[in-house]
């Protein structure tokens, strides 16, 4: 293939990625016209329009869709071939990293990751973009995120996962308002806050709707961070992972938490990267890192699945 045929490819990439020819030039540094032209003849070559405008966003086609994966894995051997494995060093890297979390993962994970980007002494600029379940494939395979942690299951043959930590679930409530021993009615006369579900935490919505508690809940709010201040102030009760409520215990020293009287198991929290051929050597650095600093035990080193 000729170079002129890999540009064009490459231009093609970054402007699924980014969705704006502003964007995808100033990227290749190239000028406007320059990615422009290369798009028509793009859609020359494969007969396609590739790219709706919509308002300021260059929406892809199914066509378009189609193509990318492929493409990008394409040119990502391309670019592993023939560059140094062993000229990346982290303590001199300081780009752009982007990693999506749920505002309970910014919470809990980022402390144990920064702590560990700073003994590599390696100074990148880490953008944490927050997570919803359903644009996790999205967000990776376009690019607009590195890596990504949730507790949701995507089983897409484009993303690489592994396990990080098993999900237990408590109830989290005052100290003030302790709950009584586990028991199924130790839930009877309480008010429950319900935490909206789009990072992937659907286990407490389920346990609430099987035992007939949806009447109880009281509160519903969008994020985990005001929760527990409500907590403090009020007699209500939260479900959340045991890890979770370890944390918010320690940052409130009037929480208590107590064990639930039904199977409290949900899925495990995974990260997820798009998949080996795809990812240059900073990501694969960053991911060792992360899985380093937030993986349990048991889901450390050797545990790593596609």
């Amino acid at each position: 293939m000729a170079l002129a045929d890999l540009n064009q490819l490459r231009t093609f990439v970054v402007l699924y990625e980014l969705r704006s020819v502003t964007a995808a030039a100033e990227r290749l540094h190239v000028t406007q016209p320059t990615v422009s032209y290369t798009l028509r003849r793009l859609r020359e070559k494969f007969g396609d329009e590739l790219f709706r405008r919509e308002g300021h966003d260059m929406v892809p086609t199914a066509k378009a869709t189609a193509l990318f994966a492929p493409l990008h894995e394409a040119l990502a051997q391309i670019d592993q071939t023939v560059s140094d494995p062993d000229a990346f060093e982290p303590s001199g890297f300081s780009g752009e990293l982007a990693l999506g979390l749920t505002s309970i993962g910014e919470q809990t994970f980022l402390p144990p990751i920064m702590e560990a980007l700073a003994r590599e002494a390696a100074s990148p600029h880490l953008q944490v973009a927050r997570l919803d379940s359903d644009q996790v494939e999205d967000g990776l395979i376009r690019g607009s995120i590195d890596l990504a942690m949730t507790v949701s299951m995507i089983g897409s043959p484009r993303l690489w996962r592994t396990h990080v930590r098993a999900v237990e679930y408590v109830a989290l409530s005052s100290g003030r308002h302790p709950l009584p021993e586990t028991s199924p009615d130790m839930f009877e006369g309480r008010r429950f806050v319900r935490v909206s579900a789009r990072g992937g935490h659907v286990f407490p919505l389920q346990v609430l709707t099987e035992h007939g508690l949806m009447g109880q809940v009281a509160l519903t709010v969008e994020e985990y961070s005001t929760v527990p201040a409500v907590l403090e102030a009020t007699d209500l009760v939260v479900l959340v992972p045991r890890h979770i409520a370890e944390v918010f215990s320690g940052w409130f020293g009037g929480l208590r938490f107590a064990d639930l009287p039904w199977p409290a198991q949900s899925t495990p929290v995974s990260l997820y990267t798009r998949r080996e051929a795809s990812l240059g050597p900073a990501q694969r650095w960053f991911r060792s890192v992360v899985l380093d600093a937030v993986a349990a035990g048991e889901y450390r080193r050797g545990r790593a699945g596609q």
